[in-house]
């Protein structure tokens, strides 16, 4: 998408130019002028996308150059950057046409938002709108890696999903051993320590490739590095995701630092990971008592039960009376399938196609997506375990 800019600001330019890069598509800017005057002087042959105009500029005062300047570009967006909010200027902008006008200094979420609805008008719709979904642990051992990991792969290769996995273990995340044997030529610090160069490719380079359509962003390796990780971090990060990916799984882990707050803030649902157990649920009622303290929604929380028993003395109504929420979904105790695919670093998709909880990932799938077939058209379920039926 194609840009001028108007700014004397050297700073400001730049701060645009990188925020612009990390775009997808990306902001380029083509052209720059220091003034309006110079803008109607050196008028560029071919419309820009969009128009960014520093009000500091002194002639933005002269009213007639903004609306002769909006005249000669008649298709462009305009976007208005300002330190104070003085009616007369914003009336003046409103006349030529300024549909955007964002306060300085530059709040780079607000720029986004206010990108994304210009490449909307400008028909520009090349881009993913990737969903989040947080897998948190209520208590250590919950196996909430385990889900998150294997679900990831579900999505992927039965919901045929492009899927990014983020490791937000703070101290000795191990994500991708769930899933793989290779080792993570980047992590999660080594993208925060260059996010000035965050694109699609860019993100797309530092993954572990479980497959084509599954990648894992590891945690850092070194306990030590995790302090570069700063929360606006994770905002870029999950932003520029959420234009190449379908979904993006975050292993939260149970830390609740700056780190994973920023994440579960940029979270479409938040899944807490426990089992039908006393210490469970009362570290899951502490977890829940947070999230209700930082406004998440209710609906927004859905429960997943691991390692679940039929039969036992605690009963799920027990555990949502509890916590005073729902269980969106059990996985089955089937501790043979997932400790093999644990030890050995492989999907249990991949590996034990027909036991129980390759099953209830399935089913996880489906609900998540929404995309249960009809019975005359095999599902995912049917999918996964046709070709044993026919084997056997």
């Amino acid at each position: 998408m194609k840009a001028l800019i108007i700014t004397r600001d050297s700073d400001l330019h730049a701060e645009i130019a990188t925020q612009g890069t990390a775009r997808v598509p990306p902001i380029s800017l083509v052209a720059s002028r220091a003034s309006l005057r110079e803008a109607l002087d050196r008028l560029m042959p071919d419309n820009p996308a969009v128009v960014i105009i520093d009000a500091t500029d002194p002639d933005i005062q002269e009213g007639d150059l903004l609306e002769r300047l909006a005249k000669h570009y008649q298709s462009s967006c305009f976007m208005l950057l300002t330190r104070e909010h003085h009616q007369d200027l914003l009336i003046r902008a409103m006349r030529a046409g300024v549909r955007e006008v964002l306060q300085l200094p530059l709040v780079h979420r607000a720029f986004h938002e206010a990108m994304d609805r210009v490449a909307a008008t400008t028909g520009v719709t090349d881009m993913r709108d990737g969903k989040v979904l947080a897998f948190i642990s209520c208590k250590g051992g919950s196996g909430a890696t385990f889900i998150s990991t294997n679900f990831g792969y579900a999505l992927a290769t039965l919901g045929e999903k492009k899927v990014l996995l983020i490791d937000l273990h703070g101290q000795f995340g191990d994500a991708t051993l769930y899933v793989s044997d290779q080792k993570p030529a980047m992590t999660l610090s080594d993208v925060c320590s260059q996010i000035a160069r965050i694109d699609g490719p860019f993100l797309n380079s530092c993954l572990v490739h479980v497959t084509p359509g599954f990648g894992i962003l590891a945690a850092a390796d070194d306990p030590t590095h995790a302090v570069d990780l700063k929360p606006e971090h994770m905002d870029t990060i999950l932003r520029v995701a959420r234009q190449h990916y379908d979904y993006i799984v975050l292993d939260v882990g149970r830390q609740i630092d700056a780190i994973s707050l920023r994440a579960l803030d940029n979270a479409d649902a938040i899944h807490p990971v426990l089992q039908l157990a006393l210490p469970d649920i009362r570290d899951g009622r502490r977890l829940l008592d947070i999230f209700r303290s930082l406004g998440y929604p209710v609906d927004q929380t859905r429960l997943i039960v691991n390692r679940y028993e039929k039969g036992g003395k605690l009963r799920l109504q027990d555990l949502q009376n509890a916590l005073g929420a729902d269980v969106m979904h059990t996985i089955p105790n089937d501790y043979a399938a997932a400790t093999d695919s644990v030890n050995q670093g492989v999907p249990v998709l991949e590996l034990s196609r027909s036991s129980a909880v390759a099953r209830s990932l399935a089913d996880l799938v489906e609900l998540v997506t929404a995309r249960r077939a009809p019975e005359v058209n095999k599902g995912l379920f049917d999918r996964l375990f046709g070709r044993a039926d026919t084997d056997a």
